[in-house]
């Protein structure tokens, strides 16, 4: 409950300091009153840029870093342990990578997910959602300039994968393993609501399983940084993918659209994804039992 006030107090707070801030440094206060005006900074790429940057940082980072500084001596939210943080980087791009094509099958199926005729009033709502966001994310991303390249990774990867991460995989899913007393429960129920709160649910699934990579990477290095990199990773991909096949000449609805490939090219990918994770837990096993022994 401490965590939801903050991050509602702080939402509110840092994005009515914006909207304060960027009328008076434009002069321009028209749009509080005009709903064509308004509508018309969406085609702002300053304003975009801003307001994605201030809304990401107010409801994510600072309730999360509030929280550990209210908690200070008592839990760690954001363990950093380095002891084998190079090899956990490694193995996390590796397991991205491998996993992808898996991912990509996850994507199409949960794109073509459909609801009885009793359920077509959700279906809607969450289809207009999906409308919504995608129109967001169309305005930022598409571009063939290498500056809002740069400007696109920092809003899209470099920023999110850190608030986020404090957040969910931090704060969250800490209260939650405390709350529920089951690390596998909380990893799960933070993935839930990770994929929950961006409102994008046609994607729902492939977002709920990067939580838990994301997760269960944290758990098992006790290191924030190595889940921050996991995150960025997978959006400076999508980001810089975007970016190349748009300079090739293809539409945002074109890059949005996936081939299917066989069922050998997914299995493989399954296959090699739980070899890479298997050895990632042993790894990371092995180094806590050290550590432990270490200690007495």
């Amino acid at each position: 409950m401490i965590l939801l006030g903050l991050t509602l107090g702080c939402a509110f707070v840092t994005q009515f300091l914006g909207l304060i801030g960027f009328v008076l440094v434009t002069g321009k206060a028209d749009w509080l009153f005009n709903p064509d005006a308004a509508a018309g900074l969406l085609e702002s790429p300053g304003f975009l840029y801003t307001t994605l940057l201030i809304s990401s940082v107010g409801t994510f980072l600072l309730p999360s870093l509030i929280l550990q500084n209210m908690e200070k001596g008592q839990y760690r939210y954001f363990p950093s342990n380095t002891n084998k943080i190079g090899l956990y980087l490694l193995l996390t791009l590796l397991f991205l990578v491998v996993f992808n094509p898996a991912m990509e099958f996850i994507s199409l199926w949960n794109q073509k997910m459909s609801f009885p005729e009793s359920m077509k009033g959700i279906e809607t709502w969450m289809f207009d959602k999906e409308q919504e966001s995608s129109y967001i994310i169309e305005k930022v991303i598409v571009t063939t300039s290498p500056l809002f390249l740069f400007l696109n990774l920092i809003v899209m990867a470099v920023v999110p994968a850190i608030v986020e991460e404090f957040y969910f995989r931090g704060s969250l899913q800490g209260i939650l393993t405390r709350m529920f007393g089951n690390i596998h429960v909380a990893i799960w129920v933070t993935a839930i609501v990770f994929s929950a709160i961006h409102l994008q649910f046609y994607g729902f699934f492939p977002r709920m399983i990067l939580g838990l990579i994301f997760g269960y990477s944290f758990y098992w290095t006790q290191n924030i940084w190595v889940a921050v990199f996991g995150h960025f990773i997978n959006n400076a991909a999508v980001t810089i993918i975007a970016y190349v096949l748009l300079n090739e000449g293809k539409t945002f609805k074109e890059i949005q659209t996936m081939e299917s490939y066989s069922s050998i090219y997914y299995i493989l990918s399954v296959l090699l994804a739980i070899a890479v994770g298997y050895y990632f837990y042993q790894v990371s096993r092995k180094s806590h039992e050290h550590k432990q022994s270490q200690l007495g």
